[in-house]
């Protein structure tokens, strides 16, 4: 379900020189959204409740649902995976959802409308995020904050670097796939060459805690801080700055062009839009129900957003 909310602009008299912005569609999805990803203009939606459901952003409409089995919890009970992770490849979708046995995780490949697991609990791999780097290479970020790359057809890990000792938070890839980016609890960020596992840079001075999320364009990184810091890092001068806010940092993303940033910076759960360069707050977006996961550009002014609820928001910044 989906509905059109009435006026873009929330007012047209500007707060501190600032335009504030209200949704102007919010989509209803089948549970609490884990992750999301923006596709060919499709958004794909994890949920915790053993589905992804695909949206197309042209057709207004979900073209798609893909369903896990149920697995047992530590009580025996036959429960709905939480889906911690998508993405898609060509007509490739991957998912990693919780296997209810000891932190581990299972790992599965959607093709031709069938559904085929790579990793099961007894692989014992606890992993929070997984990316495609090409349709048969995954990238899998490790709880232990290990880097792995796990092929496909062979179903093999081709490499695994442990990046520190800090639990692992999250990590963004640049938009050619081969470097990523991995944050962890203790604020340094370490980009990798994705084909080998090399770590090629060591970011650090900006978020002195836990980088919840990053985001990874046009060679720059935003990064979103339980220090309440939206850290900024250029990867060629390795030179960074940040943004203070005002309550944990939760989410960000960058623009495609990455001339805007976006972060949570409030207990309201509003997302602030910034000019990168200047660090001039340029308009506010309201109407978040609940804490942000995930902040998405499609283009320079349009964004998808999630919270810890069922709603899937978009905004239009014009």
């Amino acid at each position: 379900m989906r509905y059109i909310v009435l006026g873009v602009l929330l007012y047209t008299s500007f707060m501190y020189g600032v335009p504030v912005f209200t949704p102007v569609e919010e989509i209803d999805v089948n549970g609490t959204v884990k992750d999301m990803v923006l596709k060919d203009n499709q958004l794909l939606i994890a949920t915790d409740n053993g589905m992804v459901q695909v949206y197309d952003n042209d057709k207004k409409l979900f073209i798609k649902d893909i369903i896990l089995p149920k697995v047992k919890d530590f009580a025996g009970d036959e429960v709905l995976p939480r889906i911690f992770s998508v993405d898609k490849m060509a007509q490739r979708y991957l998912l990693l959802s919780d296997s209810g046995k000891g932190g581990y995780v299972n790992l599965w490949i959607h093709e031709n409308n069938e559904t085929k697991q790579l990793i099961k609990s007894e692989d014992r791999i606890a992993a929070i995020k997984a990316r495609f780097i090409d349709k048969n290479s995954i990238l899998l970020g490790l709880l232990s904050n290990e880097a792995v790359l796990y092929d496909v057809l062979k179903k093999k890990e081709l490499f695994r670097v442990q990046l520190s000792e800090s639990k692992f938070s999250d990590f963004a890839l640049n938009e050619e796939k081969t470097q990523a980016v991995f944050s962890c609890e203790s604020g340094v960020l370490n980009v990798i060459d994705t084909k080998t596992g090399k770590v090629l840079k060591v970011l650090k001075g900006q978020n002195v805690d836990n980088v919840y999320k990053v985001d990874f364009k046009q060679g720059i990184i935003s990064a979103a801080g339980q220090d309440r810091r939206g850290a900024l890092y250029d990867i060629v001068t390795e030179k960074g700055t940040y943004l203070e806010g005002h309550f944990l940092i939760y989410a960000t993303g960058l623009s495609p062009s990455a001339k805007k940033v976006a972060f949570s910076m409030d207990e309201q759960n509003n997302i602030s839009i910034y000019s990168r360069s200047s660090k001039a707050k340029i308009a506010e977006l309201k109407g978040q129900k609940s804490t942000l996961n995930t902040i998405l550009f499609k283009d320079e002014s349009t964004l998808f957003s999630s919270s810890d609820d069922d709603t899937v928001m978009i905004w239009k910044l014009n």
